[in-house]
């Protein structure tokens, strides 16, 4: 095939080529820019050309790999033209496409060198991959592959088999018995390289094609898993862990297709994992292999005879591979880098798979085989042991906590005593266990266990290891943030005293920033009682913030910021009182700071922002003169755009991977690079704005149209982050609030910003791809609406609404049918029933959050919404009867709306709401008996004669519901006191149709009291002071009783006010009138009810 390129042009690409490869900096410097601007920018076609040329012509065979390597790089690059950006090599004249192919599949067939023939089958791949996006044919292709891979030469059939797994797409649409052949030809081919190249290409095969195709290819298994045994004797680490890593793949997509042969893959990986004269890399890919089966068929892990109990020996085992040339520990204690990257070690990889099983298997299965364990190492004489236990405590302790929340007491007796262990890194792990149980026990730790955690860690404080030090502060943290203020304050004073000595000791920096970390925490649990320590702390902080700071150094930054948060989080707990004129010194202290910050990558920016946020929330409106500089930074970091770049070079792409905060996103052949790091900056900084906004209400009001059109409406719609779109959601409301307070709710400057932002919410409706984040969109839209009140919705932004309503509904029964289809499959075929879980509950909450914006929309439009909301019913209808109850739920919800807030209008929906109001009343959910008790009381009191004779006959039914057998059980209790005040308001505003009412008052007082429902409370013992007033023989006759009724309502503080004003009123008339004393009745009653009888009837 003769050159199409003139001499002086291939002379010149030649040149080029030489000048890249020049080992001479400024020569390669040169070469770079005239390939960039010479080349690429204006010859493209023959620089692609040149280079295929180069590859076939070329005499050194390194030069050859070069020239296909630039090809290739260069083919991918992004091109516009016309207005379409494209790959490089598309944007070719057809003719030259054709040439180039052409030229690359005669250059692959006739390479002789290995190494040259894959950079050769790299470019092919490439203008494959290209083609097949494109859906362009290139039926060559497949058939010099297919008979490649038949060739004598083993690097021609393992060139073959690299083009394939770069671009299985190629032969997708292929014959699959024709595909099968050549598969179990590579699997078998005498050559090993062969056989990994196409387990690697099935592997990429696989992945391509769908999911219906794929079990067509499980008989192919057996041949793949025979490739690997000869690996291992052969301990060929390498090409075991390549191997390992396509069965990975196939693991994760298919974990079924191992089904028959489960057993022996687990004996082959727990093999390969033991063999201790493997490599690290080969034993690691073996327990992910079997780790990806319990992450993707968690069933077939916990059937199989051996899979758990040797899982659990291997990780144990692998745990212990740690601190192997550091016996003592000393050089683990002497480093300061306590964030060394470890993820490749085996004792992380061992950790890692334990807190997966644990995830993924449950207590049930993986306690028994673990505990069988931890015991004898906890007792053993190796300090690795006993280091590997307590690590398998904290990485499995949320996966197991139902069932070692219940053993709590039992394992802290393994884990305390090794807060006194001999050896530093024992301790270490020991303060690790205990932060980890403090999360992950959070509630039952601190309530029932705070004594013996505190007593044991806090002198662990006090170790002469700087870094068994910091680790028991961290525990601490863990400890205090989810404990409660009765719980820490004795401990305090023995807490503050070794945290003080931490601080002010010549320790390492790391223990100083921890512990004020740690004591920051505190102060936030602690809130006031932490105010007697602040004469010693905040005199201290000060010290330490007005430190002068070297500009050049940065080793006292994070200290600084630290102590930062921690005055800003005392000011918090102390409060403004207390804090008197350090407020003012404090805010100074931190402009000063603020100002000194010019490096981005100064941790004191991100804290600062924190702090101000917090000084706001202590100082209210005096914070105000502060906000013009606080406002700029924050506001720019809010405002910031997505950082996202299209990365089609190799180098570009190992460039982006070597820095921290950015997030890799594989498209078709390429990466798409997000900075992620930059959007979680956002998130915080709307985050704040929200604070701002909501303590600053009216005095908020400048930034307000700044913050709503340029940072919070177009953050709905910001795509790149969820976080983002739901600190934006949140904003929304706060900022409508701070003008409607600066300017009043009828002002023209609350219409002119209502407009857009209704308008932007509404939209974001009808695209929000995540249900989690649709649900606080709805949230926004009905926090909105109550803001801007009543009549803000016109007929046209209500048809809006509901229409995005009814397609957010029916997104959701394809949900529900899709996890019901889930359901009705085998059980090993079912996804992960975890994420179900997941799944469901954030439906629940949209459904949730949807029925609170009908609500809202009802409440501040009345019947003016009907005429739209007509449009759901069929929805209702169908959500009303169905099996699911959170569906019912919605629909009782959504009709209790209607009756509340259109009255008698509701009648005329009557066949739609009666029988299933009826029904409720006996729904096993207690939830749905709430809320059909709720509707039947607001068609009594707003209904009118219309509803009479269906509210009166009710009212057996609403008697069932009070008599329930859990009626005043946690779940029971708001069903039953929601048909209380139901049947009061159906005495008192339609009894016309009851047949006797005096019966109906008489069984009516034994349902009170209400303790829980401060809704329901004020109206039903509202009645009972009208039966009071009345002198009804139910209530004459039965003191007592209605005393404890009433009591019990005061104490639990179900009524207030006026309501409680009342009540106790006629209730001591109640006594004058039937000549009872007080404390005649009190003798009978409980001693709890003392203390309210004291409060209000002394």
């Amino acid at each position: 095939m003769s050159s199409q390129l003139p001499p002086q042009v291939m002379l010149a690409l030649q040149q080029l080529l030489q000048g890249l490869a020049s080992s001479d900096n400024a020569t390669r410097t040169q070469a770079e820019e005239s390939l960039g601007k010479e080349w690429i920018a204006k010859s493209p076609e023959m620089l692609l050309s040149g280079l295929a040329e180069q590859v076939r012509v070329a005499d050194d065979p390194a030069a050859r790999a070069f020239a296909a390597v630039l090809f290739r790089r260069i083919a991918a690059k992004t091109r516009t033209e016309g207005s379409q950006p494209q790959e490089m090599y598309l944007t070719l004249p057809s003719n030259v496409m054709v040439y180039i192919r052409e030229l690359l599949l005669q250059c692959f067939a006739d390479e002789t060198e290995k190494s040259s023939r894959n950079k050769i089958g790299d470019a092919v791949a490439e203008v494959a991959r290209q083609l097949t996006d494109a859906n362009v044919a290139w039926p060559e292709l497949l058939n010099v592959l297919f008979q490649a891979s038949k060739l004598p030469d083993p690097s021609h059939r393992e060139g073959a088999f690299r083009i394939f797994a770069t671009t299985p797409g190629i032969i997708e649409k292929q014959h699959g018995e024709l595909v099968n052949g050549v598969f179990v030809a590579g699997f078998e081919d005498d050559n090993l390289s062969v056989r990994i190249a196409a387990m690697e290409a099935f592997s990429a095969f696989f992945r391509s094609i769908r999911k219906a195709a794929q079990k067509g290819f499980y008989p192919l298994l057996t041949h793949i898993l025979n490739v690997l045994p000869p690996i291992k004797d052969a301990q060929d680490t390498e090409n075991l862990s390549r191997a390992l890593m396509a069965l990975i793949d196939l693991a994760e997509l298919a974990p079924l297709m191992f089904k028959p042969l489960f057993n022996n893959v687990v004996k082959f990986g727990i093999s390969v994992v033991q063999d201790k004269d493997l490599g690290d890399q080969a034993r690691q890919n073996a327990l992910e292999l079997l780790a990806t089966f319990a992450d993707n068929a968690p069933i077939m892990c916990k059937k199989d005879p051996i899979y758990t109990s040797e899982m659990v020996t291997q990780c144990l085992s692998l745990m212990t591979d740690i601190g192997n040339d550091d016996d003592d520990a000393s050089e683990w204690n002497e480093s300061d880098d306590l964030d060394m990257d470890e993820s490749d070690l085996n004792h992380v990889a061992g950790e890692q798979c334990m807190d997966r099983l644990a995830n993924k298997l449950g207590g049930s299965v993986l306690l028994a085989p673990t505990f069988q364990w931890l015991p004898r190492m906890m007792t053993s004489s190796a300090w690795r042991d006993r280091h590997a236990a307590l690590m398998a405590i904290s990485a499995i302790s949320e996966g197991c906590r139902d069932m070692m929340e219940q053993e709590l007491d039992k394992i802290l007796d393994l884990v305390v005593p090794a807060l006194r262990d001999a050896h530093p890194r024992v301790r270490w792990a020991g303060c690790n266990a205990l932060g980890q149980m403090s999360t992950d026990f959070a509630g039952p730790m601190q309530e029932k266990h705070h004594q013996v955690v505190l007593s044991n860690i806090i002198p662990v404080l006090e170790s002469p290891e700087p870094r068994v030090q910091s680790h028991a502060a961290a525990a601490l943290v863990n400890f205090c943030e989810e404990a409660e203020k009765e719980i820490l304050e004795p401990y305090l004073d023995e807490l503050l005293r070794c945290l003080l000595a931490l601080l002010t000791n010549d320790q390492k920096r790391y223990v100083q920033e921890q512990a004020l970390s740690t004591i920051a925490t505190i102060a936030d649990s602690a809130e006031a009682a932490f105010s007697r320590y602040y004469d010693t702390l905040m005199p201290l902080l000060f010290n330490v913030l007005n430190r002068p700071q070297d500009p050049e150094s940065k080793d006292l930054r994070l200290l600084n910021a630290k102590a930062m948060e921690c005055a800003t989080l005392i000011a918090l707990a102390v409060g403004r009182e207390r804090l008197g004129d350090d407020a003012i010194q404090l805010v100074q202290v931190l402009g000063r700071i603020q100002q000194n910050v010019t490096d981005p990558d100064d941790p004191q920016g991100s804290y600062l922002l924190h702090c101000w946020g917090r000084m706001c929330r202590v100082m209210g409106n005096d914070f105000l003169p502060y906000l013009t500089a606080v406002m700029p930074p924050l506001l720019e970091l809010a405002s910031a755009k997505a950082n996202v770049q299209l990365l089609d070079d190799d180098e570009h792409i190992a460039q982006v991977e070597q820095e921290e905060g950015w997030e890799l996103l594989p498209v078709r052949g390429k990466y798409i690079g997000i900075k992620t790091s930059a959007l979680d900056d956002k998130y915080m900084a709307i985050e704040l704005l929200v604070i701002y906004a909501q303590q600053l209400e009216a005095a908020f009001e400048p930034y307000v149209n700044t913050v709503m059109t340029n940072i919070a409406l177009p953050g709905l719609g910001f795509f790149f982050n969820d976080a983002v779109r739901v600190a934006s959601a949140r904003c929304v409301p706060q900022l409508l609030n701070s003008i409607k307070k600066a300017h009043g709710p009828s002002s023209r400057q609350l219409a002119e910003i209502w407009q857009p932002a209704v308008h932007k919410i509404l939209e974001v409706l009808n695209s929000e791809p995540a249900v989690e984040t649709l649900a606080e969109l709805y949230q926004c839209f009905y926090e909105s609406v109550e803001v801007v009140g009543r009549g803000c919705l016109t007929q046209e932004l209500m048809a809006t609404f509901i229409e995005r309503a009814e397609n957010a509904l029916i997104e959701y029964q394809g949900r529900v049918v899709g996890r019901l289809e889930e359901q009705s499959k085998p059980e090993e075929e079912r996804e992960d029933t975890e994420e179900m879980l997941y799944a469901i509950e954030d439906d629940q909450t949209l459904i949730s959050d949807m029925n609170k914006a009908f609500h809202t929309v009802f409440k501040n439009q009345g019947v003016s919404f009907l005429p739209q909301w007509e449009r759901l019913l069929p929805y209702y209808d169908a959500f009303i009867t169905n099996a699911d109850p959170t569906q019912r739920q919605w629909a009782l919800c959504m009709m209790d709306d209607v009756l509340e807030f259109c009255g008698p209008e509701a009648w005329k929906y009557q066949a739609h709401f009666v029988q299933p109001l009826i029904d409720g009343l006996s729904d096993n959910i207690p939830a749905n008996r709430q809320a059909a008790a709720y509707g039947v009381g607001i068609a009594a009191k707003n209904g009118g004669p219309l509803f009479s004779d269906f509210v009166a006959a009710t009212i057996p039914k609403l008697f069932e519901v009070t008599q329930h057998p859990q009626a005043r059980s946690d779940d029971h209790v708001f069903a039953t006191e929601n048909a209380c005040a139901s049947i009061a308001k159906i005495l008192h505003f339609n009894n016309n149709k009851v047949a006797d009412v005096q019966a109906v008052v008489q069984a009516w007082v034994s349902t009170l009291p209400i303790v829980n429902d401060d809704e329901a409370a004020p109206f039903a013992y509202t009645f009972l002071a009208e039966l009071i007033d009345q002198k009804n023989p139910a209530v004459m006759n039965q003191v007592p009783q209605i005393f404890d009724s009433v009591l019990q309502a005061l104490d639990a503080e179900t009524i207030q006010g006026q309501t409680a004003e009342r009540v106790v009123a006629v209730t001591k008339n109640l006594f004058s009138t039937a000549g009872v004393s007080i404390s005649q009745i009190l003798g009978s009653m409980p001693v709890e009810r003392h203390n309210a009888a004291r409060r209000y009837f002394a």
